[in-house]
């Protein structure tokens, strides 16, 4: 079931479906949280929490985005990691669960650390699937500025088709070549919000030091034809005290829960059967 909430004087959406054990679910940027559905439907027993990012899907941008964070555009509105993860907790609290699971992948797993950081008790498990937690080096840097100037120059769907044709793995396109199409669809932010998020993943803090604090269990899923996260980058997740269970998937891209959800599920289950123990 679709439904809104307010966050911040702001009207998000998401979508809350099954029952069981609450799992929310953290969508890459630029798709929305339908990103989840060919997965939450191989989970049984589990309540699907599903947000849309301000910004993305039926979730408006807002207003008073912070300036001046990007040293590289400093006339960049940013969508910062803390304002989605202040989202997420008041969405939480609209839906008056204390905890729950967290799975996220790309800036969802951004997001993720950002919550830990700010509301560890309510994270009782923390999967991150194509996410990592060091910040971007200066090549990325570089790339988000002038992505930033390609966007203010009316090149936004240039941007989502470039997306499509690098970050779905090579196996997913070539054996489904469908998939470019569901996704390209999904891809709706406005150049406002396009500015933002790229500003706000420029500006995310370095994470390294969080995952040490980590003591709720981690699950870590890379994909090996994923060209932006590697698994050598999600290897930093075994540092979290509470540990991290890690797997590859050898022929999925970067949008490995969309790409292959039957895939994922059977790593995400027995992980989420863990908490049902506890």
């Amino acid at each position: 079931m679709n439904s809104t909430y307010v966050s911040h004087g702001t009207f998000l959406n998401f979508e809350d479906s099954g029952t069981g054990l609450p799992v929310v679910f953290l969508h890459p940027t630029p798709l929305d949280h339908d990103y989840w559905r060919p997965l939450t439907a191989e989970l049984a027993d589990v309540r699907a929490i599903c947000p849309d990012f301000r910004g993305h899907g039926a979730s408006e941008l807002g207003a008073g985005l912070p300036l001046s964070l990007f040293s590289r555009v400093p006339d960049a509105p940013v969508l910062t990691m803390s304002q989605l993860a202040s989202d997420v907790i008041e969405l939480l609290d609209h839906l008056e669960i204390e905890q729950a699971i967290f799975v996220g992948c790309s800036i969802g797993g951004y997001v993720l650390l950002e919550l830990w950081r700010a509301a560890p008790q309510r994270m009782r498990g923390l999967a991150f699937i194509c996410s990592k937690p060091q910040p971007d080096v200066e090549a990325n840097l570089r790339k988000r500025a002038a992505t930033i100037t390609q966007v203010r120059n009316g090149g936004s769907d240039a941007i989502f088709d470039g997306i499509t044709e690098t970050l779905i793995g090579a196996t997913a396109r070539h054996s489904r070549p469908e998939i470019i199409t569901e996704l390209r669809a999904r891809m709706t932010l406005t150049p406002q919000a396009l500015v933002a998020v790229q500003a706000g993943l420029a500006t995310r803090p370095d994470s390294l030091p969080t995952v040490p604090t980590i003591t709720a269990p981690v699950l870590a899923i890379a994909g090996r034809e994923d060209p932006g996260v590697t698994v050598e980058d999600m290897a930093a997740f075994h540092a979290a005290p509470g540990g991290c269970e890690s797997h590859l998937l050898p022929t999925a891209g970067h949008f490995a829960a969309y790409e292959q959800p039957h895939a994922v599920a059977e790593l995400l289950l027995p992980w989420l059967r863990k908490f049902r123990t506890t």
